[in-house]
Order: C-alpha cells, then structure tokens, then sequence
C-alpha cells in the first residue's frame, strides 16, 4: 500500500537521499554554458550526447581557480548533488574544475600523495641532510642527451669544476620511464656519492608523470645517498619532490643549492686571509708589547742589571773619592812645610819632656827598689804573701824573713815590744 505525502515530504527526502548519495563525485562533460556573475560565483551547465546537469561554483572556489572555462570546452568537475527543496531543482555544486584528461592524473596523484604520507615517506624527521661541506662527488641521474644536463654541467663548471660527476642516463618520460629511473636511482646508491639529483627539464603533466610513479617513490625512499628532486620548472611539484630530501624548482637551481659558488668560496677566502692577517698583526702587536713589557720589568729586576748599576755607582763613588782626596791631598800639601815644622818641634818637645820623665823614673825607681833600700842586717817580714810589721806576730807563729838576697821561714818563740822611737 503506497504512502501519501506532502511535496514538501518529497523534495525533503529527494534531497537528503540525493546529497547523502552524491558527496564528493567527480563528473565529465562539455562545457554548454557559462556564466561569471558580477557577484563572483560561477554558473554554468556541462553536457554528453545524452543529457545535461547545472552546475554552480560559489566565489570562494573560483577564486582558487587558476584559468577561465570557456563554452565547449571539455573538463572534469568535482562536488556534491544539491537540491533547492522549494522548486524541486537540483544541480551539481562544484569546488574544483580541470581540463579533461588532467582529472584522471590529479586524481591519481592525490591517491598516491596520501597512500605515501600514510607510509611515512614524507615524514620531515627521515630525510637525510645534504652534505654541508665541499660536495667531492655527485650523480646526476637524467637524461643524457637533455637540455636540463647540458644547464647542469654549464652551472657545475662556472661553480665548482672541481666535483666529480657521475651521469647515469635513463629515460625521463614515456611508460617505461619510471622503473627505469627506479633502477637507475638504485645503481646511483651504490656509487659512494655525496648526493644524487635526480629530475628533468620542463614539460606536460603526461611528460612528467613519471615522476609521480610509486616505484619511483620507493626508489628515492630506499636509497642511503641524500637525493634531490629537480622536475620541471617552479611550479610542477611531483610525488618525487615530496619524499626526496630536498626538492629543487628547476635542474639548475639544484646545482646552486647544494654545490658552493668558487668566486663567493675564494672571496670568502680572501676575506677570511685578511681577518687573518689582521687578528695575527694584532696578536702579534700584543705579543710584542708584552714582551718589551716583560723585559722591561725583567731588567729592572735583574742581577745583572743591580751589578751594573752597582758597579756605575761605585765608579762615581770611586771617582768623587779620588777627587776628594786629590783635594785634601793638595789641601795638605799647601800646609805640609809648616806642619813639618810643626810637627818637629812637637815631636823635640815631646821627646825632651819624655826623656826628663824618665830620668825621674829612673831615679824614682831606684829609690824604691827594695834591693836598694836594705841596708845590712835588715829584712822584709812577710806572712801568707803579705808584708807585715813585727808587733803583730805572736808566739810559735811562722813567718818569712827576707832580704835582697835570701829568704828564711822562721818561728816566734818570744816577743819582745820594744818603746817606741827606740833602735
């Protein structure tokens, strides 16, 4: 039993059945009509022998639009269904317009592009870095009758003829020219290079291709040896360009950023010998200062150089010696005569008042000499060393008698005290 329903009821449900069937569906036609709005959007109809969808592209999408679709022109579209419920209309809403025949390789490409990233091969932490010092050895994989070698070998000369370079040929375009370049890519890994370029000149999407292929990819992902991608001009990007370590926009522009300039290494140089000359002169100047510094201070300090001083001084002391004495010398001499004089009569004085002096010594002397002074029958008396008197002696006391001639230890038997004054 069939069920009733509004228009409303029906227009809804065609348009959820419609945009949830139709999502992101790509569709290929002609161009039968085209219309750009003053309000930015684009509408326009494609067409086959059979039928025809309208279609709509909202401003913010055309503005992404790299060229303008033309009435007969034959192209790809890429969208959902949408269906304007209160007219029962529906038309394709599109976000993405290509000529025909680049659809299917656009497609192909974004397949791949994402089929790689989920593997890894775009991951920035896998790519190795490209030798930062002089590049001694690099393979060039192309091929080898192309322009893009020719560009390549001309930069390589004027910028750093001294690389060896090794050229692999292979094809660049065509259907077997993929796993020809995989297979090339893999030798070039086997020959010890610092880094391999590999790429082409300009060309169509179909002559580029190759490049995009996933064997190509697994080639470049494989290898040990840093490559770069050098395809085309600025703005073809390839499936190469992306897991390579280092994509170049053109050939030759690969030439410049991984080999060094010679003028700009030489003017390097040069500049580098004159920083060096200066620091050195400068270094040296120091040096020299210092060390005329240190000898300074050394000889100030030195033995050496005390002795010398030592020795100057003591020839100007020797020098106001000599000259003093000279003086006195001649000082001397002028007062010599009468000091001679002088010195005559003192000394006649001197020896005659001597001589007087001794005489009286002399008599002095004799007077007093007590060999002299004993007469006969007289003695000294003495006790323990010590002239005594006699009245000091008492009995059976020892004492010494002695005259100028002899000497005799006697005894007091008797004591006799004599008056005084009496012989």
């Amino acid at each position: 039993m069939s069920q009733m329903m509004s228009v409303s009821s029906l227009n809804t449900k065609i348009k959820s059945l419609l945009e949830a069937t139709f999502m992101h569906t790509m569709v290929e036609g002609e161009v039968a009509s085209v219309t750009y709005h003053t309000s930015g959007h684009l509408y326009f109809s494609i067409k086959d022998d059979k039928s025809a969808i309208k279609c709509v592209m909202w401003r913010s999408s055309v503005a992404r639009m790299k060229f303008r679709i033309e009435k007969g022109m034959h192209i790809v579209v890429e969208g959902s269904v949408s269906v304007y419920t209160p007219r029962g209309e529906y038309q394709f809403q599109t976000v993405r317009i290509e000529p025909y025949g680049k659809g299917a390789l656009a497609l192909a490409f974004e397949q791949l592009k994402e089929h790689l990233k989920a593997k890894g091969y775009f991951d920035a932490q896998r790519k190795k870095p490209i030798p930062q010092h002089i590049i001694k050895r690099l393979v060039l994989v192309t091929a080898k009758e192309s322009a893009a070698l020719y560009d390549m070998l001309k930069i390589i000369e004027k910028r750093w003829p001294l690389v060896e370079v090794i050229i692999i040929d292979t094809l660049v375009q065509g259907e077997s020219a993929a796993k020809n370049i995989a297979k090339a890519l893999g030798y070039a890994d086997t020959l010890g290079a610092d880094a391999v370029i590999v790429g082409r000149g300009g060309g169509s999407a179909e002559d580029l291709w190759c490049f995009n292929e996933e064997c190509v990819a697994d080639a470049i992902f494989a290898m040990q040896t840093p490559v770069v991608s050098a395809v085309g001009h600025e703005v073809d990007v390839m499936i190469s360009d992306y897991v390579a370590d280092l994509r170049a926009p053109t050939p030759s522009a690969a030439i410049e950023m991984i080999l060094p300039d010679l003028r700009e290494i030489l003017y390097t140089l040069s500049e580098m010998e004159e920083r060096f000359k200066q620091v050195l002169e400068s270094k040296l100047s120091h040096s020299i200062r210092e060390l005329k510094h240190t000898e300074e201070m050394f000889h100030r300090v030195s033995p050496l150089r005390r002795l010398e001083e030592s020795k100057m001084e003591f020839k100007r002391m020797e020098e106001e010696y000599k000259r003093l004495i000279f003086y006195k010398i001649e000082k001397f001499e002028s007062v010599l005569p009468n000091l001679r004089d002088t010195l005559t009569q003192t000394v006649y004085f001197t020896v005659q008042k001597k001589e007087q002096h001794l005489d009286y010594l002399q008599k002095k002397f004799q007077i007093s000499d007590p060999r002299l002074q004993c007469h006969t029958g007289w003695a000294q008396v003495s006790q323990n060393g010590k002239i005594i008197s006699l009245d000091i002696l008492a009995e059976n006391e020892i004492f010494f008698l002695e005259d100028a001639q002899t000497k005799v230890e006697a005894v007091c038997i008797g004591k006799e005290v004599l008056l005084p004054g009496k012989i």
